[in-house]
């Protein structure tokens, strides 16, 4: 297993405190907080921009009462950054630290990244990048699920396809593409002697009787980015009418609860509309999922869970495996990752969903490449054409009721299957298992476009001294001799430091005390070369120029 582990850390990517809780600030902080409790790793690195992250990562780690020391690594340092032998990222976004990592030893360390939402433009442009960026053989993109390794092996190879028609040749994109699914905490979702408690508390304070059956829904409440309603509301409705008239439910009541959030005030309005019109003889309840406890709750009070997805946002899915953890019976659609997760009669029921054929969106693509279709409106008329069969989910829905054994069955089922495959522990020897790999394939893989000497480690970002050399005559070398200009005087030297414009970027030359000594000898010796003054400072030779140009700048000294 690795010794070292560095993971870049913005809050931004581990956060679910803001009011607009997404997919993969949850995804992140749950794995986040499951690495410090559960890596074997000896050291852990924090790769941050800057202190205040990385303190605000220590933070966050003894919130969740992990004791664990973290070394900071400044993420602009590709020397600092070997020190990690992997850098974990919790988006796709290598291309640039690729780059980075070429400004020093491409073998130090690798790169590893995972996918969440990846059907929007900058997604697909940082996919792009990866065929022409230095990515290694020992850097990984981690799939959340084999749909969406697919996905991204058929964009790869339809953007290298194009390459080569551009330019020639056929690149090659080495990156692994290991499928690794998302992972739950499952202990906390699993039931304790508290639970019956909870599901009392919440059902009395929602008017739900102890007999009444409970439908859930968990997630955001938004029809063009998650799932739309009106299926789940049509089938509730058909599957209570049916119970009811069957006498399935034995005179309880069904009800259905979302629980998520809302992005406007319109679409809350459209949502309670909708269940008013479709599912009339269904008590449709509400709540704001950003809570914690609240979700908590829910999973306790409820006896069916249903994610009818049909958005190519969607990668992976959380919630129906922390229903299966919280033991309930699933229906969800044939979709993307929950192809993975949910076992079609044994965890639940997988609905078919149809969608158009190829080549009935090239409109779309084109409107959202152009910004005519902003991003939600680009997803929102893909799904509208996208559909889950309602009778299925009518169908499983009415198993479920009318079985209470059934549900018993699959609930324990599902429990077994989270807890024994995507109960983070698990999920995180599989990280570590990946990640002890690309270290072997460091030491022996074929390096990919090995940095020739004299060369730009960024072609697009070079040296703006050999970028832009042709501008200028003369150059700066070791056998110029150095003399004292007119400006060398202590007094002007010193107008100069305290000269905001004059001082500017003292930070990328020597330090004072380091030439005033060349200042003093041509004051008081004479002449001297510029390679002796080089020698005096050894691979320091970039700073050395740096400067003798400022000071020439300011006639401090002369050539």
């Amino acid at each position: 297993m690795p010794t070292t582990i560095g993971f870049w850390y913005q809050r931004d990517g581990y956060d679910t405190s803001g009011k607009r809780l997404l997919g993969r600030q949850a995804a992140g902080e749950s794995f986040l907080r499951s690495l410090l409790r559960h890596t074997t790793a000896q050291r852990l690195c924090c790769v941050s921009p800057g202190q205040q992250e990385f303190q605000d990562c220590v933070q966050r780690a003894k919130t969740w009462q992990v004791e664990r020391e973290l070394t900071f690594l400044p993420a602009d340092d590709p020397a600092r950054l070997a020190e990690a032998g992997v850098v974990y990222r919790p988006d796709p976004g290598l291309p640039d630290l690729a780059w980075l990592r070429r400004f020093g030893d491409q073998r130090a360390y690798s790169l590893c990244g995972v996918t969440h939402t990846i059907c929007t433009k900058e997604v697909m442009r940082l996919f792009g990048q990866l065929a022409i960026a230095p990515i290694q053989p020992w850097d990984a993109l981690i799939c959340t699920s084999a749909a969406v390794k697919v996905a991204v092996e058929r964009t790869l190879a339809e953007w290298t396809n194009y390459l080569a028609l551009r330019c020639g040749g056929k690149p090659a994109v080495p990156l692994q593409l290991p499928v690794i699914p998302l992972g739950i905490e499952a202990a906390s979702f699993a039931a304790t002697h508290q639970t019956p408690q909870i599901r009392s508390g919440l059902r009395k304070t929602l008017g739900i009787a102890d007999d009444d059956l409970v439908v859930l829904y968990v997630g955001r409440l938004n029809f063009y980015a998650k799932a739309h309603p009106v299926p789940m509301y049509l089938a509730v409705e058909r599957a209570f009418k049916a119970a009811t008239s069957g006498r399935a439910l034995s005179g309880g009541k069904t009800h259905l609860l979302q629980v998520g959030w809302f992005e406007q005030e319109k679409e809350e309005k459209a949502f309670k509309e909708a269940a008013q019109k479709f599912c009339p003889s269904v008590p449709c309840i509400s709540l704001d999922g950003r809570q914690p406890e609240m979700r908590r709750q829910a999973w306790a009070a409820a006896d069916i869970f249903v994610s009818l997805s049909d958005n190519i946002q969607e990668t992976f899915g959380l919630t129906p495996l922390e229903a299966m953890a919280s033991g309930l019976p699933v229906i969800c659609t044939d979709w993307d990752g929950y192809q993975e997760t949910v076992r079609h009669e044994i965890d639940g029921f997988r609905i078919p969903v149809t969608m158009p054929p190829a080549g009935s969106g090239v409109e779309l693509a084109r409107d959202y490449l152009s910004d005519r279709l902003p991003y939600n409106a680009y997803i929102g008329r893909a799904c509208q054409s996208t559909a889950a069969d309602i009778e299925a989910v009518t169908k499983a829905l009415y198993q479920l009721i009318e079985q209470p054994a059934l549900r018993q069955k699959m609930g324990a089922a599902g429990r077994e299957r989270a807890q024994a495959e995507f109960d983070w522990p698990v999920i995180i020897r599989r990280y570590e298992a990946l990640w002890d790999e690309l270290a072997e394939l460091r030491s022996n893989a074929v390096e990919t476009a090995p940095l020739a000497t004299g060369a730009p480690a960024c072609p697009l970002c070079d040296d703006p001294f050999r970028a832009f050399e042709h501008y200028s005559e003369q150059h700066l070398h070791p056998g110029l001799l150095l003399s004292l200009g007119e400006s060398g005087t202590v007094s002007h030297f010193t107008r100069l430091l305290k000269d905001w414009m004059s001082a500017f970027g003292a930070d990328r030359r020597l330090k004072q005390a380091e030439f005033t000594a060349l200042l003093d000898h041509l004051k008081n010796v004479g002449p001297a070369r510029l390679g002796d003054f080089l020698a005096k400072h050894p691979g320091r030779e970039a700073e050395v120029y740096r400067t003798i140009g400022w000071l020439l700048k300011f006639d401090v000294v002369r050539v």
